[in-house]
């Protein structure tokens, strides 16, 4: 028999038994639905507390242009430097002196490397202008690397109308907002990859100086002026975590956001004064951060004796430095912070990996116990259909059926039963979702495989369960069917 009649038939069979149908459809309907709601609930705690710890920089590397220190044998990863105490040499001291600071962004520069201008010295290279775009290209290209911005910052005057506000600008590419993970958008948007390769004009506002220019008001597609040229607002930025309080004179929502190759443009600059990286995993911060240095120093023709032209650090060093601390103090405690971080780091990501896993062994327990049930459900109904309908099977027979009729047939029935019940869970598991989500603030993640995945084995489960008694269905002798009360 063809596929249509034989589930014709079935539906037929389901009606005539329209409480017992439905029962049996909400046991699957109730498995599917609590299957799919705590995946979603499970997969979006998950994802929010790793998108937490990448926010808050356990997962980020800066590399800096310039490098104040002095070139030696690097330690082993585990090794703790106690020779980072000493007063930093005459030599370097001369060599930070030699450098100027970029305090005129007008003008044009022609920079030499910093090996031209000092030779092959053992000193750090001061504040070396020799990070460029192509760099944090060759970085983005490296396994393990998540995301890479370069980065070139200013103060600048930011103008509207008669209102001025004196903030830092931040010349980035379009991936920035990849890195901080803890933004949100006010209003608007991040410039775009197209707006960058163009050097559109256009800028983003923290929420603080966006406040100072425009105050309550709306500044989408309103126009600032930076360095006396038109910049058209398209997004203002805030922090989305509530650890973070935008307040002025801070890094992120006291600032303004271009595109850095409209900033190289406008300032006739070719360096980038830093590249912000993120790894893929937690616990790979130590190991890429030599890589990305090996990969600098081949770029940058550096001999094996002389001194980086840059500084690699995590973000963890990167805080220290910015302390109160003395110089030299803070220079011994970030020598250490690479044992630190291979101890901590690597810890936290082992253990966001077993607690992913644990996490998803819990699910599928969970959603195996919950299916299994539903499917056993299914079961028992057919097989009570088999017996009470054991004459009808009979007629069946008599008249002509094959026994791989009765067996389309009986199938088809726990078919429809199940993706019938499936489609219904998969429904309700949505809604259930959302509303726990909006209620209790509660991050969640239904994805579209989740839902076919949850549909595939809905139908799955009633052709597993059915099979059984179709098949007993389909071995009913006719000539006892027909005597069977």
């Amino acid at each position: 028999m063809a596929i249509r009649p034989s589930a014709l038939i079935a539906l037929r069979s389901l009606r005539r038994n329209k409480l017992q149908t439905a029962l049996t459809m909400l046991g699957m309907t109730i498995g599917v639905a609590t299957v799919l709601t705590m995946i979603s609930l499970g997969t979006g705690a998950q994802r929010a507390i790793q998108d937490q710890v990448k926010a808050a920089g356990m997962n980020t590397l800066i590399v800096t242009a310039g490098n104040f220190q002095a070139r030696k044998e690097r330690p082993a990863d585990d090794a703790i430097e106690m020779g980072s105490l000493r007063e930093p040499s005459t030599k370097a001291h001369l060599v930070t002196a030699a450098f100027h600071p970029e305090d005129d962004p007008f003008a044009v520069h022609d920079h030499q490397t910093a090996r031209s201008r000092l030779g092959d010295s053992e000193a750090g290279l001061g504040a070396a202008a020799t990070l460029t775009i192509p760099d944090a290209d060759a970085i983005r290209q490296l396994a393990g690397i998540q995301y890479v911005c370069g980065g070139v910052h200013e103060n600048v005057h930011a103008v509207n109308g008669d209102k001025r506000w004196f903030t830092r600008v931040h010349g980035d590419d379009s991936s920035l907002p990849d890195i901080r993970r803890s933004w949100k958008f006010m209003n608007g948007e991040f410039f775009s990859a197209r707006q960058e390769r163009k050097n559109e004009q256009v800028v983003v506002l923290g929420a603080v100086a966006a406040s100072k220019l425009f105050g309550e008001a709306n500044p989408i597609g309103q126009t600032i002026t930076l360095w006396k040229q038109p910049f058209k607002v398209i997004g203002v930025v805030t922090s989305s975590s509530w650890l973070v309080n935008p307040s002025e004179g801070d890094d992120q929502f006291d600032a303004v956001y271009v595109p850095v190759t409209t900033m190289h443009s406008l300032l006739n600059l070719s360096k980038l004064n830093d590249i912000t990286i993120t790894t893929q995993s937690t616990g790979d911060v130590t190991r890429m951060e030599s890589v990305v240095t090996n990969l600098l120093r081949k770029r940058h023709g550096i001999g094996p004796t002389a001194a980086d032209d840059f500084t690699v650090a995590s973000q963890a060093a990167k805080a220290l430095t910015k302390g109160g601390l003395r110089p030299d103090v803070a220079s011994a405690v970030t020598g250490n912070v690479n044992g630190l971080e291979k101890v901590t780091l690597d810890q936290l990501g082992k253990t966001l990996d077993k607690s992913s896993r644990t996490m998803s062994a819990l699910l599928a327990s969970i959603a195996t116990v919950s299916l299994i049930v539903g499917g056993i459900g299914i079961m028992n109904i057919m097989m009570l259909s088999v017996t009470e309908r054991t004459r009808e099977i009979g007629i069946r027979r008599a008249v002509g059926a094959r026994a791989q009729d009765v067996l389309t047939q009986f199938i088809m029935e726990s078919m429809i039963l199940s993706v019938v019940g499936g489609l219904l869970g998969i429904m309700i598991g949505v809604i259930a979702a959302v509303v726990i989500s909006r209620s209790v603030q509660w991050s969640t993640s239904i994805s579209v495989m989740s839902i076919v995945i949850s549909f595939g084995i809905s139908a799955a489960i009633g052709i597993f369960f059915g099979y059984y008694p179709a098949r007993e269905a389909s071995r009913v002798a006719p000539l006892q069917s027909l005597r069977f009360e």
